[in-house]
């Protein structure tokens, strides 16, 4: 099931770059993701200063560059 609008702390604000999204059409996946990357808001999550809201894929893994 995938998890629409979901916070995850981050250390800085600015742009993240989505550099791997494991629900890819390239890895046969359904392709929900971020658009590439999403933008660091000064919201505070998981003990980190900024929160990114993100799309999680079903069964995958997402990595951010930052």
């Amino acid at each position: 099931m995938p998890r629409q609008n979901y916070r995850l702390g981050v250390p800085h604000g600015g742009h993240w770059q989505e550099v791997l999204n494991g629900d890819a059409p390239l890895y046969g996946g359904s392709g929900q993701g971020n658009i590439g990357g999403a933008s660091a808001a000064p919201i505070p999550a998981h003990g980190r200063s900024h929160a990114l809201t993100i799309t999680l894929p079903p069964l995958a893994i997402v990595v951010f560059k930052g």
